[in-house]
């Protein structure tokens, strides 16, 4: 027994030792602060000494310094306010008879910031958006240190990778100092070659087209996205990895980039990707938690029914996710959220979206933060929640992405914050800016002759979301210029307003023996009107002018002269491909008609474009066209500048402008124009290494009816073509030929069984 009790008495020690230990550290910790309590010394008087620049006043501010009784730790806590405060480079303070001794000693001031080694004002300019020193300001080394990784950063960004910085302070009278960063920038880091690995699936060729970063070649020399950019690989990446997920890859994952640098030749980028498996869709369907009406989701079924068995595609079910938010806005359900459910069955993917209602919080304050050249409005203007409205998370996401759709920023993120009372919320969005201006230039050669050109534009012009566009083509025949600015929330309706003054000149002078010149401006606006539906009305006034020599036929010498025509357009389209890039599935319809309404000779234009997309096989995307186009004049016959062509792309097997009505030994062009054609893309017929796309094609159109002259020789056979098309990525640029055979012509058609084009961009 008694070993027994000794036991039981040694575990109650065991037992109660941990709450001894802390009641004595308890104990101890009162008694600490009792001492401090009892040691506390009692201040009448404060006095500060040392600061030249910063008033005594704003000292006592800074560390909260007041009469009263101070201990040792309230002291510390004093000295460390104030050196928090980054203006000075030593604090001491002691208490002597009830006094309270500060002495300070003051960062000196900065009487200039100097970069040497850099001349450029754009550079130079963001350089002091971005440096916390700034002159007249206390110099701070942690600060310093700071603002030296800055700019490297920035320059980094700008493709600098090699940058030598150092900095040199010069100390001047009156604690003041000069700021003085030598820099040599070097030169701009240049991609030399982009690599893709892993298990891809898809071609590089095919990779190299959706991402923005693209290889040094000697002929791009205006081109920035040569030059290696941290920001630019970054959407890069996003790039792929939203590529590949909409493809059906659904646990793709673009890993990792590397940057390598190769010795006299430049970095290599190496995106590494793994595509997994390739899924569809097994079934979608939605849960409306109990309490919420089912029936006003009953017309999602159909819509979630047609993505059954496709490939898995975010996009897709974006689009179905956006009905479910218009539906909650139009039935007036506030608060209502839904969240994505998704599992993997085999080669399958089973979605279930989970309707509920969330938490009932309402926006009291919208901040924007980052946009240090945009205007607030610009993005407000893409905001569904608005300060008063009912908080929802799936709102607040689809603001972020409209926002981001801009692509005017780098990044946009989104922060939810507690209100100033129970039941209110504060969204902060914080938004990156980036380079919003580009500039693009572009040259071809081959069978259809030279092209040069070149264009300048700013998407977020003034900072305020404009598009700003000017453009320059020249070819053998014509000089093409245009200068256009839209607004694509004009007066934050949500409509586009559009303005563009453009001067078009065709010299043929040397073949049939006139020049037209075509001069004007038009004004449009456009809007959606239902979901996918787009109507752009459109009013444009032109001028043009012909002229002639002794070559040209009788017919055309009558047309010579000056033309006013003023006319009021509109377009209409129903666009329902699943991308509007290397659309794969889905379909695009336009309908467009010019009604003149004061012109010299007026004329009725009408036309109605179809294009329909198919996936045929897991690598094969067949596609048909259909092209329709009609020109009435109204009092006169229609001018031959109003006459119709078929654009090359819709009737190969032909050359240019070479078919249809006749007059002598010039093409005309007819009053009347259509086309109908099949094609089917093979991208991975060839070996990978060839970097060639290839389709089969079959071509058939028109061109007929010349109401100006019964002696205009035509024919109203119907012309086709069928043959093989092939792009290849040279090394010197895109390279596209065309094979193609002839099945039915007129005898004045002029053939063209091959064609090629080499082009690229600067």
């Amino acid at each position: 027994m008694g070993e027994v009790e000794n036991s039981i008495s040694k575990c109650r020690m065991i037992f109660f030792m941990p709450n001894c230990i802390k009641i004595l550290i308890t104990l101890v910790v009162a008694l600490i602060l009792n001492v401090q309590a009892l040691c506390a010394a009692e201040v009448d008087k404060v006095i500060i000494q040392g600061n030249k620049s910063i008033s005594i006043e704003t000292i006592k501010v800074f560390g909260d310094i007041q009469k009263g009784n101070y201990s040792e730790r309230d002291i510390n806590l004093l000295i460390k306010k104030l050196y928090e405060t980054e203006f000075f480079s030593s604090v001491s303070a002691e208490i002597k008879n009830k006094s309270l001794y500060i002495n300070v000693k003051e960062f000196p001031l900065i009487n200039q910031i100097i970069f040497k080694g850099e001349k450029a004002e754009k550079y130079l300019e963001k350089l002091d958006e971005y440096l916390t020193l700034k002159e007249s300001i206390s110099f701070s080394k942690d600060k310093l240190n700071r603002d030296v990784n800055t700019i490297k950063e920035f320059y980094k960004q700008a493709g600098y990778y090699f940058i030598d910085l150092n900095v040199d302070i010069e100390e001047l009278s009156d604690d003041k100092v000069n700021v003085i960063y030598n820099l040599a920038k070097g030169k701009k880091a240049k991609i030399s070659k982009i690599y893709f690995v892993g298990d891809k699936k898809v071609r590089d060729k095919k990779l190299r087209e959706i991402i923005t970063s693209e290889e040094t070649r000697f002929w791009k020399f205006i081109s920035r996205g040569k030059f290696l950019n941290e920001q630019r690989i970054k959407l890069d990446e996003r790039l792929l990895q939203n590529y590949y997920i909409n493809s059906g890859y659904y646990e793709a994952q673009v890993n990792s980039s590397s940057v390598e640098y190769q010795e006299g030749d430049g970095f290599a980028l190496t995106f590494s990707i793994q595509a997994g498996k390739r899924y569809k869709f097994k079934k979608v369907s939605i849960d409306v938690v109990d309490g919420i009406e089912k029936k006003y989701f009953l017309e999602l079924n159909e819509p979630l029914l047609k993505v059954v068995g496709k490939y898995y595609s975010r996009t897709k079910l974006q689009k179905v996710l956006d009905q479910i938010d218009k539906l909650t806005v139009q039935k007036e359900l506030q608060f209502i959220n839904h969240r994505l459910l998704e599992t993997l069955e085999g080669n399958d993917v089973v979605v279930k979206i989970e309707i509920f209602e969330g938490p009932k919080f309402f926006v009291e304050k919208v901040n924007i933060v980052g946009n240090n050249v945009t205007n607030d409005s610009v993005i407000r203007s893409e905001m569904i929640v608005d300060e008063g409205d009912p908080y929802s998370e799936v709102l607040l996401a689809r603001s972020v992405n409209n926002i981001k759709a801009k692509r005017i920023f780098a990044a946009v993120d989104s922060k939810t914050l507690p209100g100033s009372e129970a039941g209110r919320k504060i969204i902060e969005i914080k938004v990156e800016e980036q380079a919003t201006g580009e500039i693009a230039a572009g040259a071809g050669v081959g069978t259809q002759g030279t092209t040069v050109g070149g264009s300048v534009s700013e998407n977020n012009f003034l900072g305020r979301g404009i598009k700003l566009e000017s453009m320059l083509e020249l070819s053998e025949e014509s000089i093409r210029g245009k200068l256009s600015v839209t607004n694509p929330n004009y007066n934050f309706s949500g409509n586009s307003l559009s303005f563009s003054v453009q001067s078009i000149k065709t010299d043929r002078m040397s073949d049939s023996g006139y020049e037209s010149t075509d001069t004007g401006f038009s004004l449009g606006t456009g809007f959606e009107q239902y979901e996918n539906f787009f109507i752009s009305p459109e009013f444009s006034v032109f001028h043009n002018k012909l002229e002639t020599d002794a070559s040209a036929s009788s017919t055309i010498k009558k047309m010579e002269g000056n033309y006013f025509a003023a006319a009021l357009g509109y377009g209409i389209t129903s666009d329902k491909r699943d991308r509007k890039f290397q659309s794969t599935d889905g379909h695009i319809t336009r309908f467009y008609q010019s009604i003149p309404i004061v012109a010299d000779v007026p004329t009725l234009v009408n036309g109605f474009e179809f294009s329909s997309y198919q996936q045929l096989g897991e690598d094969i995307v067949g596609s048909l066209r259909l092209y329709l186009r009609a020109a009435n004049g109204l009092d006169e016959d229609v001018r031959i500048g109003d006459r119709l062509h078929l654009p090359a792309k819709y009737l190969k097997g032909f050359e240019s402008r070479k078919i249809g009505p006749k007059d002598g030994d010039d093409f005309v062009g007819g009053n009347y124009a259509a086309a109908l054609g099949f094609n089917a893309s093979f991208p991975s017929l060839l070996p990978e290494h060839m970097n060639t796309d290839v389709n089969l094609f079959l071509d058939t159109g028109n061109v007929w009816y010349a109401d100006y002259s019964g002696t205009v020789g035509e024919s109203n056979t119907l012309r086709s073509a069928f043959g093989i098309s092939a792009n290849w990525f040279s090394p010197i640029g895109p390279f596209n030929f065309v094979l193609a055979q002839d099945i039915t012509s007129a005898g004045t058609d002029v053939t063209q069984s091959f064609r090629f084009n080499l082009g690229t961009t600067f």
